[in-house]
């Protein structure tokens, strides 16, 4: 067999005309003449303009999107009335001197009341939110629930 005389295995196959710029051809992947066509190019973008009449919220970081009320620390009906005697007022300060609850960040923590199915105690509550499970259970044992914070400041 002579050099002539071989045939191609795929006849129709061609190869990829190679452009200028890369093996992508021609335009190379760029589009058209122009600045874009260039290399770093950069558009000015018209929203930019819109963006910098913004005011920023200054000093949030990476947690923008976190809200700024921190989260209550949720205080579950069993332990307030193990911590407890039946007919205490439930503060939270008190919940803090009990144990039940520490300090966050040198301060007393948000602290919300939830129920679960315990059998609650006759409690007077002052100045913590409750669950309605819990709402109810403490009503039911003839306690009372008020949101409003406690008169007196313990330091």
């Amino acid at each position: 067999m002579q050099f002539h005389q071989l045939k191609r295995l795929y006849p129709n196959k061609r190869s990829v005309p190679v452009g200028r710029g890369g093996k992508r051809g021609k335009t190379s992947g760029r589009g058209g003449k122009g600045q874009t066509a260039r290399a770093g190019h950069k558009v000015y973008p018209q929203l930019r303009d819109v963006i910098r009449r913004i005011p920023k919220l200054r000093g949030r970081g990476k947690h923008s999107l976190k809200a700024f009320r921190e989260k209550a620390t949720p205080v579950s009906l069993r332990a307030v009335s193990r911590h407890f005697d039946e007919g205490s007022t439930i503060t939270p300060d008190a919940l803090l001197s009990r144990g039940v609850v520490s300090l966050r960040s040198g301060r007393v923590p948000r602290i919300k009341i939830l129920g679960g199915g315990a059998r609650a105690k006759k409690f007077i509550i002052l100045g913590l939110p409750a669950s309605k499970s819990a709402r109810e259970a403490i009503e039911k044992a003839g306690g009372s629930i008020t949101n409003a914070p406690p008169t007196a400041k313990i330091d």
